[in-house]
C-alpha cells in the first residue's frame, strides 16, 4: 500500500523510530530507506516500509506491506507479503496520524 504525505518537513529516521519502526538499511537498487516493525520478539510477521522523501515538494512516500514469513530460498527476496487488508489499513491510518503531527496511537490488532 502506498501512502503519500504532503508538506513533510520532519526527520525521517526519528519519525519512523517514533512510530515504532527500526532502520533496515538502504535498498541498493532504488536507494529507498527500509524500515520494519515486528509484532513480537520474533522477526516475523512484521510491517515493512520502503520510504523516500521528495525534497523538492516535501512529499514523503511510504510503501507499506506486511511480511508474513521470511524468504523461503537462500538468496531469494520472495516472501509471504500482504499489500492490502484490514491490518494494513489500520497501520496506514496510524502512520497518517503520526506524520500529520498528532500523537501516535497504539496499534491494536484483532488477530
Amino acid at each position: 500500500m502506498k501512502l503519500e504525505i504532503s508538506g513533510y518537513r520532519g526527520n525521517l529516521s526519528d519519525d519512523m523510530r517514533g512510530a515504532g519502526y527500526h532502520y533496515d538499511g538502504q535498498d541498493p537498487k532504488t536507494k529507498q530507506l527500509r524500515f520494519y516493525k515486528s509484532f513480537s520478539a520474533s522477526l516475523f510477521p512484521r510491517f515493512h516500509i520502503y520510504a523516500s522523501v521528495e525534497k523538492s515538494s516535501n512529499r514523503l512516500i511510504l510503501n507499506l506491506h506486511l511480511d508474513q514469513k521470511a524468504p523461503v530460498y537462500e538468496g531469494s527476496t520472495a516472501h509471504g507479503g500482504d499489500y492490502e487488508g484490514p491490518v494494513i489499513e489500520k497501520e496506514e491510518a496510524r502512520l497518517k496520524t503520526a506524520f500529520s503531527g498528532k500523537n501516535l496511537p497504539k496499534l491494536e490488532l484483532d488477530w
